[in-house]
């Protein structure tokens, strides 16, 4: 058997692999969530988002909407070094993220079955 063959049933064989997974994954909710960043983000939009009095008072005066809160908790990046994940009972990040040009920082209380934002900032960017 030549090379070229060699190669055409190679490429032949990863092309239908590739339609059957694309087949079989399509519609899953699969994620590829290995960095920290990532997990941790993905652990506290897993739960139920509480906010907090004042969080509820900036949202009733329309200084930010809750759209806003879930695309930053979604997309937003995790301050570890302002961040304190091992206090107990529930560990304190920090999440910096940009919507409409406003940079905005929300504080997370994580618990077990809870996310709590505490606290919020607005920065310019």
């Amino acid at each position: 058997m030549k090379l070229i063959q060699r190669i055409g049933y190679y490429l032949g064989g990863f092309s239908i692999g590739l339609v059957i997974l694309a087949f079989f994954l399509n519609g899953k909710k699969t994620s590829c969530s290995y960095g920290p960043d990532a997990r941790v983000l993905k652990n506290i939009n897993s739960k139920q988002i509480v906010f907090s009095a004042s969080i509820s008072s900036y949202i009733s005066e329309n200084v930010i909407d809750s759209t806003e809160i879930r695309h930053v908790l979604k997309k937003g990046d995790i301050n570890f070094s302002d961040s304190n994940p091992r206090k107990a009972p529930c560990g304190i990040y920090m999440v910096e993220g940009e919507f409409n040009e406003k940079e905005i920082i929300l504080t997370v209380e994580n618990c077990d079955s809870i996310a709590t934002i505490t606290d919020l900032k607005f920065e310019k960017p």
